[in-house]
């Protein structure tokens, strides 16, 4: 029988063994991430976010249902949701961007936009695995991925600029700071690798 996971050669401070998954689970988190990142964007773009966030919801739950411990997961999930709400809610209460659909109180960040932080927390214990304990590298790349995956989102409909410079920066900023702490909340919440020690 193949395990979803395997063994990593280099050990981390924390457990003797690092298991991660196997390139098979891997490219199917990625696969699946990547398919409900763009249902969610163009649903959004389309007025239908609740389609989107309904694949969303579908992917988080096709992680959890194979995940060794799914209660870490949704753990996870939620607190990558939270996060969410609160950093989205602060871009949007800026009036730097505009969302055409799925933001019923303008005050208050497009659920959709919160649900797809959950969606990133499925890739976090996956694909993203190995920005652990890489802080300065996982903040560099978070500061140009971020921006760039919302502007790829407002190309294709999503949401809109209104003042493209100060949103960008600010974004910058915001995920510099965010994805580091979202990854050591994987290392909390690690659902995916079994015997992991909670760091």
């Amino acid at each position: 029988m193949t395990l979803p996971w395997r063994a990593d050669a280099r050990l981390e401070p924390y457990t003797a063994m690092v298991l991660r998954p196997t390139r098979t689970r891997q490219l199917a988190n990625l696969v699946v991430f990547q398919s409900a990142w763009f249902a969610a964007v163009l649903g959004a773009a389309h007025q239908a976010p609740l389609l989107g966030t309904a694949c969303v919801i579908a992917a988080i739950a096709w992680h959890v249902g194979i995940s060794e411990r799914p209660w870490e997961e949704l753990k996870l999930v939620a607190a990558a949701c939270a996060i969410g709400l609160v950093v989205e809610t602060f871009i949007a209460l800026q009036g730097n961007v505009s969302y055409p659909s799925g933001q019923p109180d303008t005050r208050f960040a497009p659920y959709w936009m919160v649900a797809m932080w959950g969606l990133l927390a499925i890739a976090l214990n996956v694909t993203l695995r190995w920005l652990r304990r890489r802080w300065w590298l996982t903040a560099i790349i978070a500061a140009v991925a971020g921006p760039a995956s919302f502007a790829s989102g407002v190309r294709l409909g999503g949401a809109a600029f209104i003042h493209t410079t100060p949103a960008l920066v600010t974004l910058a900023c915001i995920w510099a700071l965010a994805m580091p702490a979202l990854i050591r909340l994987s290392m909390r919440f690690d659902g995916v690798a079994p015997g992991v020690r909670r760091a």
